[in-house]
C-alpha cells in the first residue's frame, strides 16, 4: 500500500485525510493517508525521513511549510517555480523530490464550478503572502480585464505585481486607497481565523460582485459575512480545498477524481 500524508503545524483539524480516502475508494486505489504534524523547528530532516525512510510516494504540504518544502525539493514544477511556495510534494522513481503547487489551479476550478466568470473581469486580491503568490499565475491565465493586488503595507504587493506583470495587468494598491469596484473580490490572508474583516468600503463590490474567502469555517467567514451584507454573492475556500486536492491526487495516482461528492459529503 502506498503511503501519503499531509504535512502541518497544526494539522489535527484538516479534511485532506477524509477527501483522499474518498478519492481512493473512488478511483480504486490502493493507498493510505494522514495528517502528520511536523515540528516547526527541523521540517526538511523530518519530511525527508518519511521519503527516505518510511518510503512515502508523495504528500500535500499546508502552513507554515509551504516555503519550506520549496526549499526541500530536487526538483520544482514551471507554476511552484513561479510562485515560490510547494504544496505538493512527488517522490519521483529515482528517488528524488518534485515540488508542485496546485493552490491557484484548485481556486480556479472552485470559481468554475460555482459558474464565475473570470474572463475580461476586474479582480481584487486582498494579501501579498504566500497564499496569493500560489494563485496569481492560474488567475491571470483566464485573462481578467485586470487584477489588482492590495495589502496593507504597499510594497509587498508592489513586490507581487511586478513579479507577475508579464502574464497580463497587474496593479497594486494599498487597501485604504482602493477607488473603484470590482467584479470577483478575493481575500487570500488570513484575517478571518482571527475574526477581522480586511476591508470596509462596499464601494469596492461592482453590482453583482462574488466574493471568495480562501478560509473556510463552519460559519460563514468574517470577509463573507461582511459581503453578505452588501449583497454579494460569497463562496469560501472549502471547495478549493476539494479542488486542489484533485489536481495533487493525479500528479500522484495519474487518474483524476470526481470531486462533486466529496464536496456535498464536506458540507
Amino acid at each position: 500500500m502506498d503511503r501519503y500524508a499531509v504535512f502541518g503545524h497544526p494539522v489535527k483539524h484538516s479534511k485532506s485525510p477524509k477527501i483522499h480516502a474518498q478519492f481512493a475508494k473512488q478511483t480504486d486505489q490502493d493507498l493510505s493517508y494522514v495528517a502528520m504534524e511536523l515540528p516547526l523547528e527541523g521540517f526538511m530532516e523530518s519530511a525527508r525521513a518519511c521519503f527516505e525512510d518510511l518510503n512515502f510516494k508523495g504528500a500535500n504540504v499546508t502552513v507554515p511549510f509551504k516555503e519550506q518544502a520549496f526549499a526541500l525539493v530536487d526538483e520544482l514544477s514551471p507554476r511552484a517555480e513561479r510562485c515560490g511556495a510547494v504544496n505538493t510534494l512527488i517522490k519521483l522513481a529515482d528517488g528524488r523530490l518534485r515540488g508542485d503547487n496546485t493552490d491557484g489551479l484548485g481556486l480556479v476550478a472552485d470559481l468554475k464550478f460555482h459558474k464565475v466568470e473570470l474572463a475580461d473581469k476586474k479582480i481584487l486580491v486582498i494579501g501579498a503572502g504566500g497564499a496569493v503568490r500560489g494563485v496569481l499565475q492560474p488567475l491571470l491565465a483566464e485573462n481578467p480585464a485586470k487584477v489588482v493586488i492590495a495589502n496593507r503595507t504597499v510594497s509587498k504587493a508592489e513586490d507581487l505585481a511586478n513579479d507577475f506583470a508579464d502574464l497580463g495587468s497587474v496593479a497594486a494598491s494599498a487597501i485604504s486607497e482602493l477607488n473603484e469596484a470590482f467584479d470577483v473580490v478575493i481575500n487570500g490572508t488570513s484575517a478571518s481565523l482571527s475574526g477581522f474583516c480586511p476591508v470596509e468600503d462596499p464601494n469596492i463590490l461592482a453590482a453583482g460582485a462574488t466574493c471568495y474567502d480562501m478560509m473556510y469555517g463552519d460559519k460563514p467567514t468574517v470577509f463573507n459575512a461582511w459581503a453578505a451584507e452588501q449583497g454579494a454573492k460569497t463562496i469560501d475556500g472549502l471547495g478549493m480545498l476539494v479542488e486542489q486536492a484533485a489536481e495533487a491526487f493525479q500528479l500522484w495516482r495519474g487518474v483524476r477524481p470526481e470531486t462533486e461528492q466529496v464536496r456535498a459529503d464536506l458540507r
